[in-house]
């Protein structure tokens, strides 16, 4: 007798299951570094083992007939399974800017794995060295607004009295430390004509409010 297999007819021996597939693989993830990364792959019943592979490292295996080996209390699992699939939720614990990059799912079938993207940002600091300042009439004043250790670098803008200035009247500058993060630099450049609550703003996709600075500048009348 001769038999011939498909790739599902692998079934036929025990402990082997292969007519499977993924039905569904992780999307991308955007997270403040510290914060927790979850990641979703559901695949058809009948599979193996999965993989979860971070930039091309397995960082965490879930086996059909045990369950989920982990080696790292950072990445950890949970499983859910209905009445035609089964699905495997990474959760990254404790976010690092290291992380950011590719997160794969795969089940050791050929063309069989289903990748996402991690973006892991840094909220930085914000600040302006003065929270109040005084200009006398007719005076040009420049105000420095300064973010440091950002990932990515923060978008700035600028606002007074809740409306926002616009752009050709502050210049920003960015650099990058050699251990990934951007700082940004801004100057804002006025004539006050009356005192004005001045706020900087600093953003990333991440953060669900931007972060802020202030400053009171105090207009005074020379003739008074």
């Amino acid at each position: 007798v001769v038999y011939v297999f498909t790739e599902c007819d692998f079934s036929f021996f025990p402990g082997f299951g292969f007519c499977y597939s993924v039905i569904k693989g992780p999307t991308n993830a955007t997270v403040l570094a510290g914060s927790e990364a979850r990641f979703n792959c559901t695949v058809s019943l009948g599979w193996v083992i999965l993989i979860w592979l971070s930039n091309g490292n397995p960082v965490l295996t879930v086996i059909n007939s045990q369950g989920a080996v982990e080696t790292s209390d950072r990445f950890t699992s949970k499983n859910y399974t209905s009445s035609d699939s089964f699905t495997s939720e990474l959760i990254i614990r404790n976010t690092q800017l290291s992380d950011s990059g590719k997160i794969e799912c795969s089940t050791q079938k050929p063309n069989e794995s289903s990748f996402a993207f991690l973006s892991v940002q840094v909220n930085g600091s914000l600040f302006i060295k003065n929270s109040t300042l005084t200009v006398t009439e007719n005076k040009t004043v420049e105000i420095v607004c300064e973010a440091l250790g950002w990932a990515p670098a923060p978008d700035i803008t600028w606002m007074t009295n809740d409306t926002f200035i616009d752009k050709s009247r502050y210049v920003t500058q960015q650099s990058q430390e050699s251990n990934g993060l951007h700082n940004a630099l801004s100057i804002l450049t006025l004539t006050p004509t009356d005192t004005e609550v001045l706020t900087c703003l600093a953003d990333i996709e991440a953060l669900p409010n931007p972060q802020i600075a202030t400053v009171t500048v105090i207009f005074c009348n020379s003739t008074i």
